[in-house]
């Protein structure tokens, strides 16, 4: 029961933060919101017993992705 509800909760964050990822209008709370949507789907993925493919996800997508954008967000003029 407490497993589903972790699921659950994780799917619906992924989501909210998928959504957050594509309206949001400031990219580097955009590169977060993907961060984020990253990190929960790995965690969703190490719950559901695939634990190479959570600490893939974490470290290519969390990680080297993500800092990836950061790093040209942070590069980039702002008007």
């Amino acid at each position: 029961m407490l497993e589903e509800i972790v699921q659950l909760s994780l799917m619906i964050a992924s989501c909210i933060f998928a959504i957050l990822t594509v309206e949001l209008k400031d990219l580097l709370h955009t590169v977060l919101s993907l961060a984020a949507m990253a990190i929960s789907l790995g965690a969703l993925f190490w719950i559901l017993n695939a634990p190479y493919v959570a600490v893939f996800q974490i470290l290519v997508y969390a990680g080297a992705v993500v800092v990836l954008f950061v790093a040209a967000v942070m590069l980039t003029r702002r008007k």
